[in-house]
């Protein structure tokens, strides 16, 4: 059954009518000023939790953004219906240059609009292109994103998902191209919310195998090239074979856009008992976290180097900095479920290794206890119903 809005929320929607239709001169008035303007005035009233005047303001934006570009195209449009025009066929260059030379100016207006938002080069001097473009730049991903936050902040998950897999349809417009990751994570965090787990797993793997809009490569092509599973079980083996030491001194990987992937995989298929999936996750996850704070290591002291991950902590609780990071991509856990995913299929050095580093990190609280208890007495946690 599809998700139902709330009461409040079904309030919000009736007044939003209600005001539509009764206000013919404020709405005009807001038609008059820029559609952007007024996403902008929507955030405001987002920030100060006035939700019900900030989905108001976000679906404001995007109409008044589809009306613009609805006019500019019917104005282009009844440019190319004339008779002298159609006969310049799909020539872009030549409709260009009647539009000048008659002076049509609400069809320039319309070119204009068009050149700004895609290069010329983008519309292969073609006429159908162009209108082709005129059409999908109607759409405006900003505010459907904006609309997806006002519903999950009234509690709307599934309205919420809707809306950021609007925004994601529309991806190619967006002006923060970092928006596209962004909404990708929010939706597998609402999957899981939601408990919505083989779904959350699919929008997590498509973002390590997704190439981005603009992009060429998936987004983290060591996992995904042809030569990764070679790469993977080297890894894995330096790992079994030699430790943490000699692991970071052979491998640097800084893919901050999929680290969190990597990490909530490997926390989900060893939770719910998929441990021969879980290592490899967690150990890109592992690797990633300790290469970025590496290179921000470097970047203030040319010379560092770390032996062991023992040194790499003493030198980071100088920098408050490094220390909120680690807290921010759970650092201790990612390295607990690391050890505990190995001991699971076997590795039992490596895992006792990572286990002794966290039982002596006071810095890591529960993890550091629960690594204690696993070397004292190892054992492979139970798979859990809710994650």
């Amino acid at each position: 059954m599809a998700d139902r809005p709330s009461l409040k929320t079904r309030r919000i929607l009736f007044f939003s009518i209600i005001f539509s239709l009764v206000s013919p001169l404020y709405a005009q008035r807001q038609v008059e000023q820029p559609w952007w303007y007024t996403l902008e005035q929507g955030k405001r009233a987002f920030r100060s939790a006035s939700y019900g005047d900030a989905l108001l303001g976000f679906e404001d934006a995007r109409r008044q953004r589809r009306q613009m570009y609805t006019r500019l195209e019917t104005e282009f449009i009844t440019l190319l219906s004339l008779p002298e025009v159609r006969r310049l066929g799909d020539s872009l260059e030549l409709v260009e240059q009647f539009i000048k030379d008659r002076n049509y100016s609400e069809a320039g207006e319309a070119l204009r609009e068009l050149y700004y938002r895609v290069p010329r080069s983008g519309l292969n001097n073609s006429v159908q292109t162009a209108l082709a473009v005129l059409n999908r730049l109607k759409d405006y991903p900003e505010a459907e994103y904006w609309i997806g936050e006002t519903y999950r902040n009234e509690g709307e998950l599934g309205i919420a998902i809707n809306q950021y897999q609007k925004a994601l349809a529309q991806r190619q417009l967006l002006e923060n191209s970092g928006l596209e990751l962004e909404l990708l994570y929010k939706i597998a965090e609402l999957r899981r919310v939601r408990r919505e787990y083989p779904e959350m797993e699919k929008v997590l793997l498509g973002i390590l195998s997704g190439i981005p809009s603009g992009g060429e490569a998936p987004r983290d092509s060591l996992w995904n090239q042809d030569s990764g599973t070679f790469a993977k079980q080297a890894m894995m083996r330096t790992l079994e074979r030699d430790g943490f030491s000699r692991f970071f001194t052979l491998y640097r990987y800084n893919n901050r856009d999929v680290e969190k992937a990597h990490r909530l995989l490997g926390f989900f298929f060893y939770s719910s008992g998929r441990h021969n999936s879980a290592p490899e996750h967690l150990m890109f996850a592992f690797l990633i976290q300790n290469s970025l704070i590496t290179e921000e290591l470097i970047h203030s002291r040319f010379d560092f180097s770390f032996s062991s991950l023992d040194d790499l902590m003493a030198e980071l609780k100088t920098r408050p900095n490094l220390l909120r990071y680690i807290e921010e991509i759970e650092y201790y856990k990612t390295a607990y479920y690391l050890a505990a995913s190995l001991y699971a299929v076997g590795k039992t050095a490596p895992a006792r290794e990572l286990w002794t580093f966290l039982s002596r990190q006071a810095g890591a609280g529960e993890w550091a206890v629960r690594s204690a208890g696993q070397l004292e007495k190892p054992y492979i946690e139970r798979p859990l119903e809710n994650w």
